[in-house]
Parts: structure tokens; sequence; C-alpha cells
């Protein structure tokens, strides 16, 4: 059942401590609010390790000052998805991670990292799904005229932004809105339900 939470409230169900392994390509910040959610005594976890493909991503800051190691695995220099994924898994199951978290990562992964962390991949994408899946769709939904958008926490599936939905939060469309401004109070909502969506899934698995 899919959980639609409210601004105020969201549950953390109990489950074992997990080692998370997050995958980010960016500025990291969902990295931190799970970072902070784990520290606040929410989530029962530890980052084990972030990878990273975007040399100079902020990520790598924000890891550091949780005292999270950081792997750059940069896609460029691989020859395919594939091979990339092979490292990725390489690194994460080094790093004894148990559950792999997409935060922010730009890339498309494959069955390689898909199967070998079966059912423990978890991804945010910033709509309601299932609509609006892929690229843009914060403008996409601006495009579409619909007044109430959001964010939706997935388990990872070969198709894209198309696995059993973990949890999702509303956020109101506003006549004001650019896609700027509708991005941040989603962003803010992904901050808010991700740790949460985390231990939901970990309840659910056992």
């Amino acid at each position: 059942m899919v959980a639609l939470i409210s601004p105020e409230h969201a549950e953390f169900p109990s489950h074992p401590r997990l080692k998370l392994g997050v995958m980010a390509s960016g500025s990291g910040s969902n990295f931190e609010a799970i970072a902070q959610s784990i520290q606040d005594g929410h989530l029962n976890a530890d980052i084990q390790v972030v990878i990273y493909n975007n040399p100079g991503a902020k990520v790598v800051d924000r890891a550091n000052r949780f005292n999270v190691p950081a792997v750059l695995l940069n896609h460029r220099e691989f020859a395919s998805r594939e091979d990339l994924d092979q490292a990725i898994v390489k690194a994460l199951k080094q790093h004894s991670v148990e559950w792999v978290i997409m935060a922010g990562w730009m890339r498309i992964v494959t069955p390689v990292l898909i199967e070998a962390f079966r059912d423990r991949i978890l991804n945010i994408h910033p709509s309601l799904l299932p609509s609006f899946k892929g690229n843009r769709a914060v403008e996409q939904a601006l495009e579409a005229g619909v007044k109430i958008a959001g964010c939706s926490v997935h388990l990872v599936v070969p198709e894209v932004d198309s696995g059993d939905i973990i949890i999702q939060a509303a956020v109101p469309v506003l006549a004001e809105d650019t896609i700027e401004t509708l991005q941040a109070r989603i962003h803010a909502e992904e901050h808010r339900i991700y740790p949460a969506a985390i231990a939901i899934a970990a309840a659910n698995s056992l």
C-alpha cells in the first residue's frame, strides 16, 4: 500500500539497523537529509559509502561533513552502462552495503545493479508517479497544467520510474509558479519523505 503523508507527519516503522549506500550525481541535498535523519535518531541506519559520478559534485563536501567515505566512479571512463554498474556493485559490496539509495543519481541503471540488490534499491522522483516519468518531470507537470505535483519514492526496476511506490507527498501548484519555485517546494518534500521511505521499505521487506 502506498503511503501519502501529510506535511506534518511521517512514520518511521521499526526495523533492524540498515547499511546504506547512497548514489548521487550533484549537490547531495537528499543525502544530507538522510544523514541528518540518522544523526537525529529517526532513521535506524548507517551510510557506508557515497558513490558519485561527476568530479566536483557537491555531495562530496556533504559526505565529508558526516564522515562518510565518497567514491568517484566517473561514467565517462566506462565503455558501457553495464561496466559502470559492475564497478558500482563492486564498490557497494566492498563497503558491506545492504540497501542502495539513489539520491539524485542522473544515470539510468542496468540489470547488473538491479539484480545485485534486488528489491533493495530506492529512487526518488519529482512527480506523483505514475504521472510524469523520466526527465523534466517538473516541467512536464507545469506544461500539463496540473494543480497538484509532488514526489515519489519507489523501488527501482529495469523500466524507468516504474517500480512499486513506497511513499508520496503532494505539493500544490500555484498560479505564479515557475520551474524553479515549484522544484524548490518539491525538493523540500523529498528531503522530508525519503528517510521515512527507507524505513518503510525496510520494514516491508521483513
